[in-house]
């Protein structure tokens, strides 16, 4: 008896990083175009083998582009840095000459607009809402911290940017906190603000730059400083580089992004 042949599609990939302007640094991130959705197994596979802290999955539907990204572990419902490489190969590979695509996600509609080498998100305010400071997430991360705010993620701020690149989380401790994500952040010495990111909720350590915690940084520190513009570096070994902006209820997320190759593959639908 013959074993039914799949039914197969061809899938391109690239891998982009993003934040940056130089290869091997910011974020990498691999973007998986399609002809169609796919299934949530499969998508979860495909994360798994690229083994980055994110894979992003897009296919067109009428105008607008639908939107998915996996961690190896899980999906996650809103990802900086997947999207702004995704809009890069949409605008260098697919829809060159367009200013604008529109994508559609389980935390809504995001539009991201190209001027010449840098990219915009549009992204939704996630103002952290101030808590007890949790001697758990202190023993994880070491310092001395003066602040917790909570939104998606837990947001400790710290008095001086060289508390925060010294900070020697324990990776242990971290893995096991009950927390999606941990930002760190203080006021910037040469920017406006730095941070890292910790996501033990989805199986990242540090992640090297992160476009969705700036949701609740940007809020906190057009407060802090009395402004709606600002210059972030997320101080991880690969360092990612924001240029941010507050405006009523969105966060203006921007950066460039570098692609490193170009590859496609045939995968059985079914697996």
């Amino acid at each position: 008896m013959r074993r039914k042949k799949g039914v197969r599609m061809k899938i391109t990939m690239y891998q982009v990083d993003t934040f940056t302007n130089e290869l091997f640094k910011g974020n990498p991130v691999a973007v998986c175009l399609t002809e169609k959705p796919l299934k949530e197994a499969l998508m979860q596979k495909i994360a798994m083998e690229n083994n980055l802290s994110e894979t992003a999955f897009c296919y067109k539907e009428g105008e607008c582009y639908q939107i998915r990204w996996f961690t190896p572990e899980v999906e996650i419902d809103l990802c900086g840095h997947a999207t702004l490489g995704t809009a890069y190969v949409l605008f260098n590979e697919v829809e060159q000459g367009k200013k604008q695509i529109t994508f559609k996600s389980q935390s809504g509609e995001i539009i991201v607009t190209r001027n010449k080498e840098r990219f915009t998100l549009s992204f939704p305010v996630r103002e952290g809402r101030a808590i007890t400071p949790r001697t758990d997430i202190i023993k994880a991360l070491g310092g001395n911290p003066i602040a917790f705010y909570e939104s998606r993620d837990v947001m400790v701020v710290y008095e001086t940017e060289e508390e925060i690149t010294n900070l020697k989380p324990d990776v242990g401790l971290v893995n096991r906190l009950d927390v999606f994500g941990i930002i760190v952040t203080a006021k910037g010495n040469e920017v406006d603000f730095v941070s890292r990111y910790f996501a033990p909720g989805c199986g990242v350590f540090e992640d090297p730059a992160t476009g969705s915690s700036h949701c609740t940084l940007v809020p906190y520190w057009a407060k802090i400083l009395g402004k709606n513009q600002f210059l972030d570096k997320q101080l991880s070994k690969r360092v990612g580089t924001f240029y941010c902006e507050l405006k009523e209820d969105k966060v203006y997320i921007s950066g460039e992004a570098i692609q490193l190759f170009k590859t496609s593959f045939e995968i059985d639908l079914n697996k």
